[in-house]
């Protein structure tokens, strides 16, 4: 029969085992406390490298995988093709899903994700990215319905994604065409019915999406602004002079009160 160890062996074992965890979590904060210091002195490299060593002492340490994230997210330059910059896109994505895995209601991760996509998405065009950044700004408002930003960043995607539509439509009209369209132009009857289609629920979800950042936020004069944009894509949904007219009044209205935002935010001291 095999001898059981001596109850003040199992002890000192298990004393020992709780020690070496006690140790790891210190050196994880120290790790942790080094990496924020390196970020905020823009050395990334040493940031990222703490912030590993954090995670690794401590897997359960949530701020450095945020952090890690981050340091990731705050390397990658939209649009730039290099394969490091597109893996430091990738890695920030990897790190901030690694935390929903555990913590899927964290939200910190969840903007992460949705504000890297975007940058993904954007230079070059990647409606794919664009849509699945969109669906991490709803999970937001589904967890945070009062929080105003994730409205708006639904509006913003959705004017990227019709703003992008309506330019390629025109080009490819104007390639066949004998009178091409301006930017400013209205749309011809047919492809104004033609982006309706295709677009116009996407411009009125992003509209509804802003207005409601601006309900939230009376003064969100960035959500307004957007706003404007939309309006302007509204009205090249149209076919009738007059329901163009009224979009575009609204999209100059919109102009008038960001103008004016903007001068009582300019003309309000740091103190005040």
């Amino acid at each position: 029969m095999q001898r059981k160890p001596p109850v003040l062996i199992v002890a000192v074992l298990a004393a020992s085992v709780a020690a070496g965890a006690g140790c790891d979590k210190l050196r994880a904060r120290d790790k942790l406390n080094k990496g924020v210091n390196a970020y905020k002195n823009a050395q990334f490299d040493e940031a990222i490298a703490d912030f590993q060593a954090a995670k690794e002492y401590d897997p359960s340490l949530t701020n450095a995988q945020l952090y890690l994230a981050t340091a990731y997210a705050t390397q990658y330059i939209p649009g730039a093709p290099s394969p490091e910059n597109v893996k430091n896109g990738e890695q920030a994505v990897a790190e901030f899903k690694n935390i929903l895995d555990g913590q899927p209601d964290n939200v910190s991760a969840i903007d992460g994700i949705g504000s890297i996509l975007y940058n993904m998405g954007g230079t070059p065009f990647d409606e794919q990215k664009l849509q699945e950044s969109k669906s991490y700004h709803e999970k937001h408002i589904a967890l945070k319905p009062d929080d105003p930003e994730p409205y708006y960043w639904v509006g913003v995607i959705d004017w990227s994604l019709a703003y992008r539509a309506n330019k390629d439509m025109r080009d490819n009209y104007n390639k066949t065409s004998k009178k091409p369209v301006k930017e400013s132009d209205p749309m011809p009857p047919a492809l104004a019915t033609q982006f309706a289609d295709k677009y116009g629920m996407t411009v009125d979800e992003g509209i509804q999406n802003l207005q409601t950042a601006v309900q939230k936020r009376p003064d969100y004069d960035d959500a307004m602004a957007y706003l404007n944009l939309l309006y302007r894509q509204k009205a090249d949904t149209e076919t009738s002079a007059s329901a163009r007219d009224e979009d575009l009044k609204q999209a100059d209205e919109l102009v008038d009160k960001v103008k004016a935002i903007k001068q009582k935010k300019a003309n309000i001291s740091p103190t005040s």
